[in-house]
């Protein structure tokens, strides 16, 4: 078959041929997966941009995790929560000023040029701090890379740096791309950034707009036992309703990130051949937030931040929108990250007649037609939640007196709209907790973060306190200091709102029986895939 021969209907016929069933356990085939066949995976977004090195977001991860690397990816049983993957060790200074990489021999890039030390020296320099949403926190301080050897990369900083941030952030920031395809060039706007040349163990072979990405097996890759599919298809499925029908119909075999909704699981899981699995998302927590402009007048007031806040009936999201599949959110970092997170902040319960006073009493009287004021509202566009939640916002803010237009858009114009233009009041936002704040977290109310950069603070907030605690915990070695450092953020964010956050949640992933190795780290579904297989 021919690239340009995949169509839907060979889509269906292919995966039909590769769900026939076998006699044989289950439990035998996770231990000695067969190899081949093509796994057809819904997608229900096509990214901008597809380069991981630059947009660390998980939208881009489904995909490109499979074909570029990071240093080391996320374990359930790894030393500190990590396997090796570009890196085979690392190890920080005691000063926090170096952390040296040793690299794993023998890796070639799908173009057949081998991977170096220098690879990795121009993604950090080049990529992870200047242009990457949420290296450029990590490795702020970051003044340059040694490569003493082919397999050795020192990272020296200029302040003093957490080794447990690196360390918490190597799976999510440090995605390495070859610098003789982006050296010389406009890196932001160059072709690789949607063609990718990688390490991994697929090579992208086609995307299709509107209908697939196709990635083939990577024959060269560096683990001998990997990968073993042929081919993943990634096929473009905007509409969440479509997920759970075409894995029915068996033209799928995978759904991740609840693209299943959460209506359906209970009546799916029921279906012979359809599994559904919650494992494989501890490392990505989500968040639904509310964005905030801080630039227009009203919203710039506490006040009204408040009110908005008293607005919101978490509970009703948490057992309404989410089925029960959430928690009510207190702050930035959620209750599954002990080692961070404190309870000791400022409450806002659901209280509209309290909301309506603080408005009323702040000078923002209703007009005739019973509204204060119009604001702009985009929910993001990624999930079904985040849409409901916009609906849901709408009329909860209309009981105080607010009236939210809401305006919909596909992924990439919402993300311009909201982190490039700044053309919204309110969006709504499902950022992600990776197990340290400093990785995606204090990106969102961190001052000085420039236009364009996606899932970041373009709200224009600004707080010298916030900032100066944010700086010295990104500078602080010793940990019991950076966790109550940590504490205090929590409590700043919540006192001030420079954003809301309402819930916190884990995703499901719903596959066909017949797919093998799934769920088996805690960031899989934006992980490699290497192990994962088809039952033939």
């Amino acid at each position: 078959m021919t690239v340009s021969s995949i169509s839907r209907r060979t889509l269906m016929k292919g995966t039909a041929l590769l769900l026939a069933s076998t006699a044989l356990a289950r439990q035998a085939f996770a231990q000695a997966a067969p190899s081949g066949g093509r796994l057809i995976v819904a997608a229900d977004s096509e990214p901008k941009n597809l380069n991981p090195a630059i947009v660390a977001s998980n939208g881009v991860f489904f995909v490109a995790s499979k074909v570029i690397e990071p240093l080391a990816e996320a374990s359930f049983d790894g030393k500190d929560g990590l396997s090796p993957r570009l890196a085979t060790s690392w190890e920080g200074s005691d000063d926090g000023l170096s952390v040296t990489f040793k690299l794993r021999d023998g890796v070639t890039w799908h173009d057949g040029k081998p991977f170096t030390s220098v690879d990795v020296a121009f993604s950090a320099l080049n990529i992870w701090k200047p242009l990457q949403n949420l290296g450029r926190l990590v490795f702020a301080n970051l003044e340059a890379v040694d490569t003493p050897d082919d397999y050795t990369a020192i990272f020296r900083f200029s302040k003093p740096t957490p080794f447990q941030l690196i360390r918490n952030a190597l799976p999510v920031v440090t995605s390495v791309v070859a610098k003789h395809i982006f050296d010389g060039t406009d890196i932001a706007t160059n072709p690789a950034n949607n063609t990718l040349v990688g390490t991994g163990p697929f090579k992208f072979a086609e995307h299709k707009p509107g209908e697939y990405y196709r990635l083939a097996r990577n024959e060269n890759y560096w683990d001998k036992d990997q990968p073993k599919l042929d081919e993943i298809i990634f096929r473009v499925l905007p509409d969440r309703e479509a997920a759970g029908s075409a894995l029915e119909a068996e033209e799928i075999q995978l759904a991740a990130f609840s693209a299943v909704p959460l209506a359906d699981l209970d009546r799916i899981s029921k279906v012979a051949g359809i599994k559904v699995i919650s494992k494989g998302y501890e490392a990505l927590t989500y968040q639904l937030v509310v964005e905030i402009n801080h630039r227009r007048k009203e919203l710039a007031d506490l006040r009204v931040r408040q009110a908005i806040a008293q607005a919101i009936d978490k509970k009703f999201v948490v057992d309404t929108i989410f089925l029960g599949y959430a928690a009510a959110s207190t702050g930035p970092v959620p209750k599954n990250a002990p080692q961070f997170y404190t309870p000791d902040v400022a409450a806002y319960d659901f209280n509209p007649a309290a909301a309506n006073d603080i408005l009323d009493k702040a000078g923002y009287k209703q007009g005739p037609d019973g509204n204060r004021f119009t604001l702009k509202l985009r929910p993001a566009p990624y999930f079904n939640e985040t849409r409901q939640f916009g609906d849901y916002l709408r009329q909860a803010l209309a009981v105080i007196g607010i009236n939210a237009e809401i305006v919909n858009a596909d992924a990439a114009a919402h993300q311009k709209a909201v982190y490039t233009d700044h053309d919204f009041d309110l969006a709504v936002g499902p950022p992600v907790f990776r197990g340290d704040p400093a990785i995606s977290t204090t990106i969102l109310v961190q001052s000085g973060t420039p236009a364009g950069v996606p899932f970041s603070n373009q709200g224009g907030y600004v707080n010298p306190e916030l900032d100066k605690i944010i700086l010295q915990a990104s500078e602080t070695i010793d940990t019991a200091a950076r966790t109550d450092l940590y504490r205090k953020f929590q409590q700043l964010v919540v006192a001030d709102l420079p954003l809301i956050n309402v819930a916190e949640w884990g995703f499901i992933t719903v596959a066909r029986d017949t797919v093998l190795n799934v769920a088996d780290n805690p960031r899989w579904a934006v992980s490699n895939w290497g192990d994962t297989a088809l039952q033939s």
